[in-house]
């Protein structure tokens, strides 16, 4: 990075030190209405010339002062001195900022007055106002560049048949399930010629993800036999197609999921991130071929972590974002030898206590913007600089965060009875006492190809230091089938869910007790999808070991899951590997509604009612079960017009309270039949 960005970081690291203007005893723990307030950086890019770095900066609405919607996003840019400079503020949402081809403007998607459909628009570095570069029926989805401008690539369903509108206009307004959607397309729009319509690409399948070459004359897409999320999962590979015709020129990829692919600057090969095979729950493999096609060398083979993303530095290097464990970490390859023989070179970078989550680099590669949080701050812009220097902060959007007092975060290692190694996050209890004995709550991530980093970990649906705040020792285990630790131990949990990858979850619980560290009796334990379907398996089947459950958008009854979700080609191949109707027992015994009967854990059930990943039944399912039998409170919440996760301030806020008070009735509390439904949110308050 230059020696002016380079040393504005570290003045502003300066700046970002922990405030003295409060002692330690007069700082208080977060609440939840500080966790509503949190802000964090969505994505960061550095310009091609490496001198500035534009970031998005996501904002939750105040809902003292504002109407209930998403957070809003805004564009930032940070100058060569290290100054952060706000470009597009207030009310906007923005997205897939962009450098637009050079250094000196900037592209972002957004929706604004007059426009029909998110829309293209371009502000310059100098500064001024945005202005809109194109529009387009049906919108305009994910866009690439052209090297040297002029020209994007984009993806979008394009414009509604003219007789389809008409129909609509005369009622005919049925929905033919999964056939009649606008399939997405790929097109190519020049934006020196305002008169210039989009032009389409034909392609052999359906395309996201588009990737021009350094010359501008191809262009990597991904594409899938059908428009469908089960087949964007599992079907997808890549090919490099004549940006001119669409000819396809060479295809590659894996036989299961793939993930980002980068052009080496001379475009004569390019970089994926891949399964290792079909039924790899994750791509996380780094592989390099011939861009004009062959085969795929893999330069980890047999890696213990998994790959997040690539780019490249000079025409034999590639530099690599790792995730090992619960850690990060950058990695530089020289394969100017063979790697099919095994000659690739690798040198690790330090990225020190920061997980890394977003890499950008400049155009010759000695530049680099991350994105990145660690246990004490959400995501922020980090800088590094050439060698082994850790990255260096740039932002601080929650300096609030300096006026708390923050419970100690911990990696903890523990056994689980196989005598397989796991790890996971730990935050104590702000207040711990010395006797121990604290309360417990379990947050249980989803996927479950998916894992906790040693990162900011305190959010609307896992309460995190707001808990510990309350006397709350938060737990975060990387049970079997986590990601970070190579593909054999993510597939530890196939044809066995609900197995002995919540059985890690229960011994983690024992391993905490057995430090002292918490009463063995008030254990609850929360989590979403997965997390969510595990939560109700330590509800019902394992009952006996948890006090209190918060399941949200989780699996209840297998068989149906399988029957309503829109990925379960996705479950079957990576997780199940059985048909339902090749095993109904196992289905059915894998079932948290099967244990119902011995359930005896008081469960608090939340889920979005447009969820179509986990179809809302799946919730309704387990209620209806638990108030048959009538032998443990339940108490099932839906959230009109949300999704498999809550996007709205308000949603996410009542999510959290709900979360909160379940955990303190029945761990802290009187326990007995549940809290009144009714809550008090504060909002009048000053």
């Amino acid at each position: 990075m230059s020696a002016r960005l380079f040393t504005a970081s570290l003045a502003t690291l300066a700046l970002l030190t922990v405030s003295l203007s409060a002692t330690a005893q007069e700082q208080r723990g977060m609440t939840l209405e500080d966790v509503a307030a949190l802000r964090s950086v969505g994505s960061a890019a550095i310009a091609p010339d490496g001198q500035h770095i534009a970031y998005t900066l996501n904002i939750p609405r105040d809902l003292r002062s504002q109407d209930d919607g998403p957070q809003w996003t805004e564009l930032h840019v940070i100058g060569p001195d290290g100054s952060s400079r706000a470009y597009v503020s207030g009310k906007v949402n923005v997205g897939d900022v962009q450098w637009a081809g050079d250094s000196e403007r900037i592209s972002f998607l957004t929706k604004r007055k007059g426009d029909e459909h998110r829309s293209l628009y371009v502000i310059d570095l100098v500064g001024g106002e945005a202005r809109r570069l194109l529009t387009f029926e049906g919108g305009i989805g994910e866009l690439a560049w052209k090297p040297g401008g002029g020209e994007i690539a984009f993806v979008s369903t394009g414009p509604e048949p003219k007789e389809l509108k008409e129909r609509k206009k005369k009622g005919f307004s049925q929905e033919i399930f999964e056939e009649d959607r606008l399939p997405p397309a790929l097109w190519i729009a020049r934006l020196d010629d305002p008169d210039a319509k989009p032009r389409r690409v034909t392609l052999d399948g359906f395309p996201s993800d588009p990737v021009w070459s350094p010359d501008g004359k191809r262009l990597a897409v991904a594409l899938a036999p059908t428009p469908h999320i089960d087949d964007h999962y599992m079907r997808r590979r890549w090919n490099v197609v004549d940006a001119g015709t669409g000819a396809t020129q060479s295809t590659f990829g894996t036989t299961g999921k793939i993930g980002p692919l980068a052009w080496s600057p001379d475009g004569e090969r390019v970089a994926i991130i891949a399964s290792e095979t079909l039924h790899d729950p994750a791509a996380g493999r780094l592989y390099v071929a011939s861009a004009a096609g062959g085969d795929l060398d893999d330069l980890l083979p047999k890696f213990l972590g998994h790959v997040r993303d690539v780019r490249w530095t000079t025409p034999t290097d590639l530099r690599a974002l790792i995730d090992i464990d619960v850690t990060t970490h950058l990695a530089d390859f020289d394969i100017s030898g063979d790697p099919h023989e095994g000659d690739t070179q690798i040198r690790w970078k330090a990225t020190g206590s920061v997980a890394v989550t977003g890499l950008s680099l400049s155009t010759d590669g000695s530049r680099m913007a991350l994105l990145g949080s660690t246990a004490a701050h959400p995501n922020e812009v980090f800088a590094a600089a050439p060698g082994d220097a850790p990255p260096q902060r740039l932002t601080d959007s929650n300096p609030s965060l300096a006026d708390l007092r923050l419970a100690k975060q911990e990696v903890v290692t523990y056994s689980a009875r196989d005598g397989l190694s796991l790890q996971g996050l730990l935050i104590r209890p702000l207040d711990e006492s010395p006797d121990g004995a604290h309360p417990l709550v379990v947050v249980v991530h989803g996927g479950p190809e998916s894992h906790f980093r040693d990162s900011w970990v305190t959010w609307y649906a896992s309460g995190g230091q707001a808990l510990a705040a309350q006397g709350f020792a938060v737990f975060y285990p990387n049970y079997r089938a986590s990601t970070g630790r190579g593909v054999e131990f993510s597939m530890l949990d196939h044809r066995d869910m609900g197995g002995k990858e919540f059985d890690d979850i229960v011994d983690g619980v024992e391993h905490l007790a057995e430090t002292g560290l918490i009463d063995r009796k008030k254990v609850g334990v929360t989590g979403g999808s997965y997390g969510g379907y595990a939560s109700a398996w330590c509800a019902t089947a394992l009952t006996e070991h948890f006090a209190a459950a918060v399941m949200s958008v989780g699996i209840s009854d297998q068989v149906s899951f399988a029957g309503t979700t829109e990925i379960p080609n996705e479950m079957t191949l990576v997780h199940y590997r059985v048909l339902p109707w090749e095993d109904w027992d196992f289905y059915r015994e894998r079932s948290p509604i099967y244990h119902t009967p011995k359930a005896r854990t008081p469960i608090l059930i939340l889920h979005g009612k447009e969820d179509s990943r986990v179809h809302p039944s799946q919730s309704m399912e387990l209620y209806r079960y638990l108030k048959m039998l009538d032998k443990t409170p339940v108490r099932l919440v839906l959230y009109p017009g949300e999704g498999h996760g809550n996007r709205r301030a308000a949603s996410r806020y009542d999510y959290s309270l709900r979360l909160m008070r379940w955990m303190k009735h029945y761990l802290t509390g009187p326990g007995g039949a549940p809290p009144p439904y009714p809550l008090e949110y504060g909002l009048d308050d000053d």
